[in-house]
Parts: structure tokens; sequence; C-alpha cells
């Protein structure tokens, strides 16, 4: 299962919302996120709006996976800017995911400003019928 995400990403996403600035300079910005079972599969959902699918990165290490993607500001570089609300820069997330699930076989897609990303439950994590033996077709004849 999905364990947790990193507290202090949290706090500047809260950080972001109620000042309207990042929490600290230079750091990355969190993105959002949405995560649920369905099935056999974990997924998960990031707001990336106006994303170049190409700058999105992702990795696993140690059941550690790792979520990065930049967004460029739309004005060239020597424009003056009037008004500039939506953020720009490098947007990270990192989360911690349980030995339940299958690292090997993630997928992902980008559409309409989402990253989804499909986890597996891995095959020995699943719940499965164990059958009971017994009874007088099971037991063996001792003849002496």
């Amino acid at each position: 299962m999905l364990m947790r995400t990193d507290p202090f990403r949290e706090f500047d996403r809260l950080a972001q919302q109620v000042f309207g600035a990042p929490a600290t300079a230079g750091r990355p910005t969190a993105m959002p996120m949405d995560a649920y079972r369905s099935g056999d599969d974990f997924l998960v959902h990031f707001d990336l709006p106006g994303i170049d699918p190409e700058t999105i990165e992702l990795d696993v290490e140690r059941n550690v996976l790792n979520v990065r993607a930049e967004r460029r500001s739309p004005a060239p570089q020597d424009a003056e800017m009037i008004v500039a609300e939506r953020p720009a820069g490098t947007f990270t997330r990192q989360l911690f995911l349980g030995e339940t699930l299958d690292t090997e076989r993630i997928d992902a897609s980008y559409e309409a400003g989402v990253l989804t990303l499909r986890i597996p439950v891995a095959e020995q994590a699943k719940p499965r019928r164990i059958r009971i033996s017994g009874g007088d077709s099971d037991r063996k004849q001792i003849t002496g």
C-alpha cells in the first residue's frame, strides 16, 4: 500500500496556499495528488497542468517513488511580466511505497494535465484461497 508522503512538502503546499508564495526560496514546489486502491491496483493522480510531458521524470529506488516535472514560463525571457500567478519551475513529489506493491510494473500516463500512475499489488500480497484437506478421502490406510 501507499505508506506516506513527505510532511515538509505538505507544509510547503499549505504555506503557498495561505501566503501565495513558496515557503522556502529555491525549494521545488509540490504537486497536488490523489491516491486510492481499485481492485488489484493502486492509482495515483498528480495535477500537472501545462507541463510538457517530456519534462516529467519518474524513478523508483528501494520502494521510494520520485516524481519530477518542470513548467517553463510561456513568456519570452526579455518580456515584462504584468501578472504572473501561474507557478513555473520544478515540481517534485516523493512517495514511500509499501512492500506489497509491484514497483517493477508501474504504468504511467499523462492526459489533460494529470499524470496517472497505476501500481499493481504484488502477486504474493494478493489474497488467495487456501484449500483445506481432511476427511476420510485424504486419510491413508495403514495396514500392519
